[in-house]
């Protein structure tokens, strides 16, 4: 492994004496990781059963009920009591730390949904018995992953198009100029719910509808970095020298906009869980059924009796989106060339 640059080793002791972004940074990190493997930590099927000597793993393979002792070929329904009776007489059942997933119904409750938080539900159910901090956990995950997902692509068409645009220079800068004027000047949210209302909701599509719009962010600071970076004296004489654009474009002037470019991308993460909320709190986000901080939020408006709702949700976005602001403040200092190492 080689040892860092001594301009990169600078970036990060700047990055850890914003100790605010460092922790942050942790911290998202140890929820992300979490939330990824949210089906250990919060499932209907039980993480490990052992059954008349064999080991099975329900949370990773799907078993018929005849494997138990039942009498349906379909998957065993861990959920039954009869079921679970069944395994405990020849063996044992390992749960998982929350025995619900996003979409289980929990019966048995002890007032009509939405019920309020017992020992059995630590923040309730929704309106429709579903376990409020398995929907939050699965929440957090699907937000972050759609979040980086158009962050990533959002910025690699933002970056292509703000350098190309930044280089050419001339009549190209000018007519891409007033594309984007007239392209970002449209209201973004009303078209999104257009979109969304014509076509059946879909992670992917509801990805690409986003990005129709969200690679905007980065091209104007991109475009000034290329701008400024063409004349400069080493980039005239690599061009004398006949070495070609794209080399000239990606090699010599991209590192300088990725500066720019890197410090952004924490705020439009944020940015884009932002819009995925709002759009699922209006009722044209994610398919119905998935799990949803914004169509928790709506639960929480619509069930002012259940102020469990509102309140959970409103606080796991309040504590993800101000990590994610601390740790773009963070960035933006380790990548500040005025800022000095400070304890």
């Amino acid at each position: 492994m080689k040892p860092l640059t001594p301009i990169n080793q600078r970036r990060l002791a700047n990055f850890k004496a914003n100790k605010r972004g460092y922790w942050s940074f942790w911290l998202f990190l140890a929820l992300f990781l979490i939330s990824l493997f949210a089906e250990l930590v919060a499932n209907d099927k039980p993480l490990l059963v052992n059954y008349d000597g064999g080991l099975y793993v329900p949370v990773l393979i799907s078993y018929p009920e005849t494997t138990f002792g039942g009498d349906f070929e379909t998957e065993a329904e861990y959920s039954d009591p009869e079921v679970i009776e069944l395994i405990e007489e020849k063996g044992w059942v390992v749960w998982p730390l929350i025995p619900y997933s996003f979409g289980t119904i929990v019966y048995n409750l002890p007032s009509p949904a939405p019920s309020p938080p017992t020992l059995q539900n630590w923040l309730g159910t929704d309106d429709q018995g579903r376990d409020v901090v398995a929907r939050l956990l699965y929440g957090f995950r699907i937000s972050v992953l759609f979040g980086m997902i158009l962050t990533i692509f959002s910025s690699i068409i933002g970056v292509a198009a703000g350098a190309w645009q930044g280089y050419s220079g001339g009549l190209v800068d000018l007519l891409f100029q007033r594309f984007i004027e007239i392209w970002s000047g449209l209201p973004t949210l009303l078209l999104l719910i257009i979109l969304a209302s014509l076509f059946v909701p879909s992670f992917w599509l509801l990805l690409g509808i986003m990005l129709l719009f969200s690679w905007l962010a980065l091209v104007g600071v991109v475009r000034a970095e290329f701008l400024r970076g063409r004349n400069f004296t080493y980039v005239m004489a690599a061009q004398a020298l006949g070495v070609s654009k794209r080399k000239i474009m990606f090699k010599h002037v991209l590192p300088n906009a990725m500066v720019a470019t890197v410090t952004f991308m924490p705020f439009i993460l944020s940015g884009a869980i932002t819009s995925l909320t709002s759009l699922d709190f209006l009722g044209f986000g994610l398919p119905p059924g998935s799990a949803s901080l914004g169509e928790l939020l709506n639960q929480g408006k619509a069930n002012l009796q259940a102020p469990w709702l509102g309140i959970s949700t409103f606080v796991v976005l309040s504590v993800m989106l101000s990590l994610l602001i601390f740790i773009g403040e963070a960035v933006r200092d380790a990548l500040d060339p005025r800022k000095t190492f400070r304890n």
